[in-house]
């Protein structure tokens, strides 16, 4: 029996043992609306990640061309203060809770097997209940805005004592958290038992994609700080109703204990929205510079580095609280330190860059945005690390400006990169390169537009959660608002000129191999991949990144 490079068999590509058309009629595919319900393929259920998270995407969407167009002027322009502080808050849980982290676990379902050569995930049963809980949970977090039961404008955060003075629709929220953090739990069990146990033979953790590493640890940082965002809102929900005092000071509790049980989560939680984003960019960069990406271990191990540092700096978000100033220079010092592996992994897409042989393709055009626009946001968190500055601008529209351009420009520019890295092989169609190059640039000038402004509000003492302000801060906040309407619209156009004709697949057909640079086991299989992929283990060459055929 010899064996040969697969890019010697004939065109487009070989396929091994397992996917021939034999397999799939064997198997065959369910249709209608069973398929979807009733779905346990990792394809399917990515695929109704990413249909829910855009849909969430554009509901906080919506949420957020409120919110500007209050600010557009001064005065009270469309709401009151109440309804204002309830779109805030909605629009916050929703872009975290039902957007991001739902469409990374989208993108972890749809490429880790095909990544790591494996059949499936791991419990494909659990995968589809663990989607299913996401649609009611989202249904709980936007009824209030029909229902008559009080609003949810304590922010994001929750904090009390506004969270416990609320109305019924404070509950709905937590619950609707409970549920969604439940759903990322079971996501990331799949996603961790999957990696460690079911790549393909001679593939080891170190020969692994650098998506399928930073999502295994994101998996861990799930598993670790979901828990202690329920323990947070399960006392507060007993503050409200069974008559505990945790964060009732008249009690004997404490409300700034929510807040370090909340930020021991919510820190961690910045880096489970953003390793997965690194994951796609540490794919995209190296495809398009035809070069393998430079440091690979000091790549994972950064990867590693940030995750174990990320819980040991959660009260930098608490230094007006009244903190000793020990533990301000501990927590401002931490702070800092996160800096040194996230400029690695900077330093590391530069250096594959350099003297590659670049082309700028719409998946590119995004990841050096992602780049670009992540080193911003990075100085400005180098900023409010320092204590003294911090507090000055504490709940100011400058650490706004910041979480947007680590979160919303970083995350979300990530998210593009790799849906028109990976289309052509979800879909098996070319989206048309120009309406890509057309969505970039409208997007990247926008979005500076709206939110570099908001730092110099911020720093001229604008706070945040407001929804009036005094006439000189109107010029910057009208110009943020424009910038803002049109980011929304570059999105709308995403959706319905580019991902509607992927998902009705009108385009040119997609190659198995559509990009020249590209590497890895995704690539071996057709556009679209089949239904039923690697049921036989892959035999893998030296570097885990072909398949050897018979």
């Amino acid at each position: 029996m010899n064996t040969i490079a697969s890019d010697t068999l004939p065109s487009p590509v070989a396929r091994p043992a397992g996917l021939d058309e034999g397999h799939d009629e064997s198997h065959v595919m369910p249709n209608g609306w069973r398929r979807w319900l009733y779905a346990t393929d990792h394809k399917d259920i990515g695929t109704m990640y990413l249909l829910f998270s855009l849909t969430m995407l554009m509901v906080g969407g919506l949420l957020a061309m409120f919110i500007r167009a209050e600010l557009f002027q001064p005065g009270l322009q469309l709401f009151n203060p109440e309804v204002y502080n309830q779109f805030v808050t909605i629009h916050g849980l929703v872009m975290v809770f039902g957007a991001i982290m739902p469409a990374f676990v989208g993108f972890a379902n749809w490429m880790i097997p095909l990544q790591i050569g494996a059949s499936d995930m791991a419990f494909a049963r659990l995968n589809n209940f663990s989607f299913w809980l996401l649609p009611p949970a989202g249904l709980l977090l936007v009824a209030p805005f029909f229902m008559d039961i009080g609003s949810i404008g304590s922010g994001w955060t929750l904090y009390p004592p506004l969270s416990l003075q609320m109305g019924p629709a404070m509950d709905f929220a937590i619950f609707a958290v409970h549920i969604m953090g439940a759903s990322s739990i079971m996501g990331s069990i799949n996603i961790i038992v999957t990696v460690l146990n079911m790549r393909a033979p001679r593939m080891t953790l170190m020969k692994m994609p650098l998506f399928c590493w930073t999502w295994l640890v994101t998996a861990y940082l799930l598993i670790a700080v979901m828990p202690v965002l329920a323990g947070a809102v399960t006392m507060t929900l007993t503050d409200r109703h069974f008559g505990t005092t945790f964060f009732v000071p008249s009690g004997g509790g404490d409300p700034v204990l929510f807040q370090h049980i909340f930020w021991f989560f919510g820190h961690p939680e910045v880096y489970i929205m953003i390793l997965p984003a690194f994951g796609i960019i540490s794919q995209v960069v190296p495809a398009f510079s035809r070069k393998r990406l430079f440091g690979y271990q000091s790549m994972v191990y950064a990867t590693g580095a940030i995750a174990l540092l990320s819980f040991i700096v959660w009260a930098h978000h608490m230094f007006t609280t009244a903190m000793p100033l020990t533990g301000q220079l501990f927590f401002m010092y931490a702070t800092m330190l996160v800096a040194v592996p996230t400029a690695v992994k900077v330093f590391n897409w530069v250096a594959t860059m350099w003297q590659g042989s670049i082309t700028m393709e719409t998946p590119m055009l995004f990841a050096v945005g992602f780049i670009f626009v992540f080193s911003l946001g990075g100085f400005t968190g180098l900023i409010l690390s320092i204590a003294p500055i911090d507090i000055q601008l504490h709940d100011t529209h400058y650490v706004v400006a910041h979480f947007h351009y680590v979160l919303v420009a970083d995350s979300l520019f990530a998210m593009f990169s790799g849906f028109y890295y990976w289309v052509p092989k979800w879909t098996g169609v070319m989206y048309r390169e120009r309406r890509g190059q057309v969505h970039f640039w409208v997007s990247l000038v926008s979005f500076n537009v709206a939110f570099f402004p908001l730092h110099f509000l911020g720093l001229a003492g604008m706070p945040r959660r407001y929804a009036d302000y005094p006439m000189q801060f109107a010029d910057f906040n009208m110009v943020a608002s424009v910038g803002a309407f049109a980011f929304g619209l570059a999105q709308v156009y995403f959706v319905l000129f580019i991902v509607i004709p992927a998902l009705l697949k009108r385009g040119e057909k997609a190659p198995a191999k559509p990009w020249d640079g590209a590497e890895g086991l995704e690539w071996e299989v057709p556009s679209p991949a089949p239904f039923h992929t690697f049921e036989v283990p892959p035999r893998l060459d030296a570097t885990a990144t072909r398949i050897l055929a018979d």
